[in-house]
């Protein structure tokens, strides 16, 4: 009777069996699939996320930075970003900051594209004085495309040591437009856009960078929200990213220094002024570019976590976004 029993579920069994070995199967293959479909979209990485001087910042001995100057691994980089194609091995920059030696090895390397050009905000020495890595001291580079906007081209052109990057051939100057695509590759699209910002010797521009599936709007440096002529909340709404000038997080955060003469709008006033949106539209959020005071530049700190809370977020090195 035990034996019949037996025989009865063998053949249940083996199909139970094989209905789990084929599940199995399925769901790896998916996994695959979709790593695939991931490793062949465009993408934006991130390779800094502070302010112009860096973390920890020259000449500051305050608590914000003490540890930073005896650990590393505390240690971070300038903001920028590097829109990757893997489908042709092409990377594009968006600044050159003082740490460019390090995104340039990171964007060549780690991601195993060839540099194809950089995209300048303005001219403010976070964004673009990373371009002297590039001569004839350091790499010796040929023609390597620098994209800037009209006054920031005739700053190079007419600026030491600027120009002799230009005169020897190390970057090769092609303009940019206000709302005037350019076109990277046949489904990846980067528009330049004015912002209202401090312009002592350039424009300064934000981008919106469209790929096939998925868009970006990068904007590391702005006065103030209300001061653009664009709604930004309209903007956030019609992508799918928006990387954000989250430099200051409250008024009075740097001492001794008057806060309307480096304005930027503050992340507790970007929270309130975005609380408009959607939670979806809220998500889309990433504050960058944040000063060596930001408290949200720890990930464990009151202020990074009120941001999370209120259903934002802030960049960090090595995200990646999908095209």
């Amino acid at each position: 009777m035990a034996l019949q029993k037996e025989n009865i579920y063998k053949p249940v069994i083996k199909k139970f069996v094989l209905i789990i070995f084929l599940f199995v199967v399925s769901i790896k293959l998916q996994s695959q699939d979709n790593h695939q479909y991931l490793t062949n979209r465009p993408y934006a990485v991130v390779l800094g996320t502070t302010q112009d001087g860096g973390y920890p910042h020259a000449g500051c001995e305050r608590q914000c930075c003490k540890n930073a100057w005896s650990s590393d691994s505390l240690r971070k980089m300038v903001s920028s970003i590097a829109i990757i194609d893997p489908r042709l091995g092409l990377g594009w920059m968006i600044d050159a900051t003082p740490d460019f030696a390090k995104q340039f090895h990171i964007v060549t390397k780690k991601h195993g594209v060839r540099l194809a050009g950089i995209f300048l905000t303005h001219a403010h020495i976070g964004h673009y004085a990373g371009l002297m890595q590039l001569g004839k001291e350091v790499m010796g580079a040929k023609n390597i495309v620098v994209y800037t906007m009209p006054k920031m081209k005739k700053y190079l052109e007419k600026n030491g040591p600027w120009n002799q990057l230009i005169n020897l051939k190390n970057i090769v100057l092609l303009p940019m437009n206000d709302k005037k695509e350019i076109q990277l590759s046949r489904d990846l699209i980067l528009e330049p856009f004015l912002v209202p910002h401090r312009d002592e010797y350039s424009e300064t521009v934000g981008f919106n960078i469209i790929g096939p599936n998925e868009s970006m709007l990068y904007i590391p440096d702005i006065d103030k929200w209300n001061k653009w002529e664009h709604d930004i909340l309209f903007w956030i709404e019609s992508n799918t990213y928006a990387l954000l000038d989250g430099t200051f997080y409250y008024d009075d955060e740097v001492p001794n220094r008057n806060m309307s003469e480096i304005p930027h709008p503050l992340i507790i006033e970007s929270m309130n002024y975005f609380s408009r949106l959607l939670k979806r539209d809220q998500k889309k959020i990433f504050f960058i570019h944040l000063n060596h005071t930001n408290p949200a530049l720890s990930k464990n700190s009151a202020a990074s976590r009120s941001i999370i809370k209120n259903g934002y977020n802030t960049a960090r090195f090595g995200m990646e976004f999908y095209f």
